[in-house]
């Protein structure tokens, strides 16, 4: 370890990953810590019984911008793997997104007109003017049928309450297709890596000094003095030691299995939307990669109240979550030798390519800025 860098980046996930590539080529120095015990944050993946399984749940990179698909394919060479999840509702299979194979399946329309007649008749029949809660709103965009069926259930079971208490603007549109498509992303670009994610971190962060298992905030003065500047990728709270109170998230806890079989439900993504299951979806890994292995891995998927400690997964970007982000994130312009960014860093649900994009934005203006 040197006794000075340009930079040092708290986490190894993909945020910290791309910006360590990029200074690194830039000529400056930098070293990695993550208080984990692997690189790779969210995104990583594990092989087991030859499949790459998804740690942290499942991870389908997409994107329409060109840029950052060229970025990332300089790392890992990306299969052609189209999201295509599908709904079990009490045992009735549907196809998401909200398509005309859906629609041919709950009322037995056939063509576009006749979906989108059935829909509009739902909608004026239960139309609420001003809706108070998730529930309304959403019946205001689909109706009841779809809203029963394939909203309901999942979403109380994410959110770990019901839909009549949860605002209605955390649905502000709810996309229906009157095709028969079951692309879920509109995006031109999507794939996976085909040897994980964690090799195509471990390609961006290749020449990198990287020291796992190091908490930051443990010991901040001891790390911060080997640096010029900080690029921090935790909790933004936790930075400030919660000066204002905690920002809240929602908590993933997975049951993984291995199977002695080679197909367990035919699809990489199912997602459970009654009430009664008590996990949203079922993951298996192997159909990320089109795999033929004798056995197949399954993690269950189960949504869980978070508190300080536990793993943070989605922020809670209602009213009050916001409004406290707010103070953090003008207390974070104080730190001017402190670059603040990532999904943590910034208290936001990233996808991956946004994360990519930001992570590039950020460190041009920080080498420009150095350079002057």
């Amino acid at each position: 370890m040197k006794t000075k860098y340009d930079f040092l980046i708290v986490g190894a996930g993909l945020y910290g990953s791309v910006f360590a590539q990029e200074v690194k080529k830039a000529g400056k120095t930098c070293l990695i810590i993550d208080k984990r015990n692997h690189i790779a944050g969210n995104i990583y993946t594990e092989t087991v019984e030859d499949i790459q399984v998804h740690k942290y749940g499942a991870h389908i990179f997409h994107t329409s911008n060109k840029e950052v698909w060229e970025y990332v394919n300089q790392f890992a060479e990306f299969n052609n793997y189209i999201n295509s999840p599908i709904a079990n509702y009490c045992g009735e299979i549907y196809n998401l997104p909200f398509n005309m194979n859906t629609f041919n399946k709950m009322w037995g329309v056939v063509t576009p007109d006749e979906a989108k007649e059935k829909i509009l008749q739902q909608r004026r029949e239960n139309y609420v003017e001003n809706p108070k809660n998730l529930e309304e709103q959403s019946i205001n965009l689909v109706g009841p049928d779809i809203y029963e069926k394939l909203i309901r259930g999942y979403t109380e079971k994410q959110w770990g309450r019901p839909c009549t208490e949860i605002p209605a603007f955390i649905i502000r549109r709810l996309p229906v297709r009157f095709t028969y498509d079951n692309n879920y992303f509109n995006d031109p670009y999507q794939g996976i890596p085909k040897s994980g994610y964690t090799a195509m971190i471990e390609q961006m962060v290749e020449g990198i000094e990287v020291i796992l298992n190091k908490d930051y905030l443990l010991e901040k003065e001891k790390w911060d003095n080997l640096a010029d500047k900080v690029v921090y990728t935790g909790p933004i709270d936790a930075y400030f030691n919660y000066k204002f109170g905690v920002l809240e998230y929602r908590s993933l806890r997975f049951e993984t299995e291995i199977l002695k079989m080679s197909n367990y439900q035919g699809n990489a993504v199912v997602n459970y939307t009654d009430r009664e299951t008590p996990f949203t979806r079922i993951i298996e890994h192997k159909h990320f990669d089109f795999g033929t292995q004798p056995k197949t891995v399954i993690s269950r998927e189960y949504s869980v109240e978070w508190e300080k400690g536990d793993e943070p997964y989605y922020p809670i970007n209602d009213k009050k979550n916001s409004a406290l982000y707010e103070k953090y994130k003008a207390l974070a312009k104080t730190e001017n030798s402190v670059i603040f960014g990532g999904r943590l860093g910034e208290y936001r649900y990233y996808d991956m390519d946004k994360v990519v994009e930001a992570a590039l934005k950020k460190v041009r203006e920080v080498l420009v800025n150095t350079e002057h």
